[in-house]
């Protein structure tokens, strides 16, 4: 939307200079306003998106309107028709030329070629530059705190508008659960924007026509050419089938979990019953669930479980196991039922 600002504003401003320069010229206003509506049309599918770019429109601008004088000085006595027509083009031309240079022209590729920057570096530089937009359950979720302080992402952290909203309907919620779950996807955002070494924006580009939270942060990612932060396994779907680059925290989280194997011996506390007979629940320290064959009567105890498979979804990792053989067939006192004892 902020593009489509600017060029409504260029329109609007170049009917309105040419009203006062003219003292009130219709046919002025006229040509100066079809003039601009044609230039704009002609260029539709620019969308300012940064400081720098902005800076450098108004740059350019001010280079063509120059420009056009020093063509009009050629001219003795220039029609007016000829004077709106120059001014508006040089300058319009000028104020995307800068656009365009400013997101098209690379300085460290600049450096790079004359030898002051080497290409790993450069790499580098391009990867800090990459957009991250974050959405409202990675917010909540947290974290993304760390991860970012750990130096695994990299790049601006985008937050849209419209996420924020959300995250404030949350935070308003008559629910207490969903009430603090928006408290704390906003003290997540301030220690975010806190950390020096993490670039966070705060975006108003909105898509009004898509009234979907999700389908307004793909829509912005393919405009930005932006990665999508989530652990929202339907968006992490919908983002892939139109192309999009997702980061999933939940199968970050799943990749740098330990891996059992068949055979391999471990601990767990059982929480619960499990779905099938008989089963158990328990869960290791970094929450993977594991389920024990015949763990039921053991529900409250420390066991030392067999693995005997485990299986990667991408909801998390579950690893199923049964209690070793020799510690069932341990010896036990008269009345007393094994694991009853102290471990």
């Amino acid at each position: 939307m902020k593009i489509w600002s600017i060029r409504l504003s260029f329109v609007i401003a170049s009917a309105a200079i040419c009203y006062i320069v003219y003292d009130g010229d219709l046919f002025a206003v006229l040509a100066a306003f079809v003039v601009a509506l044609l230039l704009v049309g002609a260029e539709f599918c620019l969308h300012l998106s940064s400081i720098r770019g902005i800076v450098a429109s108004l740059i350019g601008l001010s280079v063509g309107l120059l420009v056009s004088f020093g063509v009009l000085a050629l001219f003795s006595q220039p029609h007016r028709s000829l004077t709106i027509v120059l001014m508006l083009s040089f300058g319009y031309v000028g104020m995307m030329s800068g656009y365009y240079l400013a997101t098209t022209f690379s300085f460290t590729e600049l450096l790079r070629s004359n030898g002051v920057v080497r290409p790993g570096e450069s790499h580098t530089a391009q990867a800090a530059n990459s957009l991250k937009i974050l959405d409202t359950s990675v917010i909540i979720d947290g974290r993304i705190l760390e991860i970012c302080q750990t130096k695994f992402i990299e790049g601006t952290l985008v937050i849209p508008r419209f996420v924020l909203n959300e995250l404030q309907r949350i935070a308003d919620s008559t629910d207490s659960l969903r009430r603090n779950k928006g408290r704390r996807g906003f003290d997540i955002l301030r220690a975010l924007q806190n950390n020096p070494a993490i670039v966070v924006e705060i975006t108003e580009e909105d898509v009004p026509n898509l009234p979907e939270v999700d389908a307004k942060l793909v829509h912005l990612a393919q405009e930005r050419d932006a990665t999508i932060v989530t652990n929202d396994l339907n968006l992490n779907k919908v983002a892939e089938l139109q192309s999009v680059k997702v980061l999933n925290i939940n199968e970050l989280s799943n990749a740098v979990r330990p891996v059992v194997i068949a055979g391999e011996v471990i601990q767990v506390f059982l929480l619960k019953e499990g779905k099938e007979p008989n089963q158990g629940v328990g869960y290791l320290d970094d929450g993977t669930m594991v389920i024990v064959e015949d763990g039921k009567p053991y529900i409250g105890k420390t066991l030392n479980v067999e693995v005997t498979q485990m299986l990667r979804t991408s909801a998390g990792q579950m690893i199923f196991t049964r209690i070793k053989t020799d510690e069932m067939d341990i010896d036990e006192e008269p009345g007393l039922h094994p694991y009853s004892r102290s471990w």
